[in-house]
């Protein structure tokens, strides 16, 4: 047995083994999934806008206009007239200088953080932050170290020397807002003000908070009244809440000058279809006209997390889309996954590494447009487990 076999004998023997499934109909509560339709409960199109009829038409006459692929990097000849206009609309959403777009929310974390920091400097993450930032960290060449997962006496004790200084001169402290797996939240304000304190730069992925928090979808910053001064470095991704693909970063004029000249992961791909970003453009003027998706989708993360506590399932401490039943072994939670699954619904069992051995747990994900008899329906399949 070659040495690939035997890595793929032993995560099937360690109920680690990934599948694909193969999807035949648009995201949106009723799927069709290897030719059979079921309740959809683990995608991340929190409002609904996937297959947003404007979206959509966005979409299609932005092709017809420019056409399917962009057919070059933003600085070669990929940069359209409506690429602009999406990281203006960004910039102006998020009450920043300045947007760059990314053709994917892992380059933009790679691309940023090894912009920011190499050899010689620091980066300090959250343990739990999504793998795009660790990876960004670890290959950086920086000095990496994680902190104890939303512990901010944590952070403080590892910016710090024996003597009370900042270990080192050029510092980034990196951090999820809403972190993907366990759907809390972290200590935005307390994080901001320790590095504003030890003159450490502040960098967030508000990739699961865009368009869900803050006022018209502004995000988790704006939702904690953070702004560009408070954490220099915001990054969020637009095929999450806004349906599209894509990510940003938003900044100072100065950080996105600096990001176009050596972020190697904007400079060194295919910019975004244009296409793709007039439908983004869209999905950013219906989170103005239809504010009511955000409200429903708190009402339904109400009624789920009322539901779930009276049947003494094991939730965790989530007020946002991502609501994880914890399970424990990979083995028990592909189980109930599949007995969900024989009844109609689909619920994706997350296990290791995805998140720590132990952990294994059953990640609902809400959107706007379920609902309120598809959220019973869930839990009636819970109930029957």
């Amino acid at each position: 047995m070659s040495a690939i076999s035997q890595k793929l004998a032993n995560k099937k023997k360690q109920g680690l083994y990934r599948t694909r499934r193969v999807l035949s109909s648009p995201q949106q509560p009723m799927v069709c999934v290897d030719d059979v339709d079921y309740l959809a409960f683990c995608s991340n199109d929190y409002l609904g806008l996937a297959n947003h009829p404007r979206v959509v038409a966005a979409f299609k006459r932005a092709a017809d206009l420019y056409g399917v692929g962009s057919g070059a990097s933003h600085l070669v000849l990929g940069h359209s007239k409506v690429h602009h206009q999406l990281e203006e609309a960004l910039a102006e959403k998020v009450g920043r200088d300045r947007a760059l777009l990314f053709s994917s929310g892992y380059m933009a974390n790679v691309g940023v953080i090894n912009a920011l920091v190499g050899a010689g400097d620091t980066v300090f993450e959250d343990k739990l932050n999504h793998a795009s930032l660790l990876d960004g960290g670890l290959i950086s060449k920086a000095k990496f170290q994680r902190y104890l997962h939303n512990d901010t006496e944590s952070l403080h004790r590892k910016l710090i020397d024996g003597e009370g200084k900042v270990a080192e001169s050029n510092t980034l402290v990196v951090t999820d807002s809403v972190f993907s797996m366990d759907g809390d939240v972290a200590p935005l304000t307390d994080l901001s003000a320790i590095c504003r304190q030890q003159d450490a730069m502040l960098m967030v992925d508000d990739a699961h908070g865009f368009g869900v928090m803050g006022e018209k979808g502004a995000g988790a910053l704006n939702a904690n009244g953070l702004t560009q001064d408070d954490v220099p470095v915001l990054m969020a991704t637009l095929g999450k809440a806004l349906g599209t693909a894509g990510a940003f970063v938003a900044g100072s004029d100065e950080l996105i000058e600096y990001l176009i000249q050596e972020a190697r992961t904007y400079i060194y791909t295919t910019a975004l279809p244009p296409a793709v970003a007039a439908a983004t453009l869209e999905s950013l003027q219906i989170l103005v006209d239809e504010s009511w998706r955000q409200d429903k989708l708190q009402q339904l993360i109400k009624r789920f997390r009322l539901g779930a506590q009276s049947l003494g399932l094991n939730l965790m401490a989530s007020s946002t889309a991502i609501q994880p039943v914890l399970v424990g072994g990979p083995d028990k939670a592909l189980a109930m996954s599949q007995k969900l699954q024989d009844q109609g619904l689909l619920v994706t069992a997350i296990r290791p590494p995805t998140v720590p051995k132990g952990t294994a747990r059953l990640r609902v994900t809400l959107s706007a447009n379920h609902s309120e008899e598809n959220i019973d329906q869930l839990l009636d399949g819970f109930s029957c487990l």
